[in-house]
């Protein structure tokens, strides 16, 4: 395997805690991700895997994630296998994500998840771009606010 190739993968996943992270819902979604990508988030959503448009993806992304006061994935132990032009990244993450005090209102303000992600990616004429984000949560703490900072329909 190309030292360039794993560089470059493992890099696409801290790009990825980025845009979260940053909430930077403009540039970065493009620099990680193809269109279309491939979503499962079965073990934290309870929603099927799906395929989606990015343009989609963003707006879940932005939606999701700009309700929260603060948000810290890290994303660290990864094992990349590249064959040609797919790689696939094993890594392990811990994620929180921060509600509004008044969300919480007295109770506790933090979401936690700690699992790991298996991801494909893909070379692009633009470099390594994730087409297959898994989540697979193995502890949450606090999932009820998962949702708590959302507003309501």
């Amino acid at each position: 395997m190309d030292a360039d190739d794993r560089a470059d993968v493992i890099q696409l996943l801290g790009l990825y805690a980025d845009i979260a992270d940053m909430k930077e819902f403009t540039e970065l979604p493009g620099r990680v991700f193809t269109d279309p990508l491939t979503l499962d988030f079965l073990s934290i959503a309870d929603i099927p895997p799906m395929e989606t448009s990015l343009g989609d993806y963003v707006g879940i992304l932005r939606g999701t994630f700009a309700a929260f006061t603060a948000t810290h994935h890290v994303i660290t132990g990864h094992v990349v296998e590249v064959d040609g032009d797919l790689a696939t990244v094993h890594a392990h993450v811990r994620a929180e994500h921060w509600v509004p005090d008044e969300v919480a209102d007295g109770g506790p303000n933090r979401w936690l998840v700690v699992g790991f992600y298996d991801n494909e990616a893909v070379r692009t004429a633009e470099g390594w771009r994730l087409n297959r984000v898994k989540l697979t949560a193995t502890h949450q703490e606090n999932a009820h606010l998962a949702n708590a900072a959302l507003p309501a329909e």
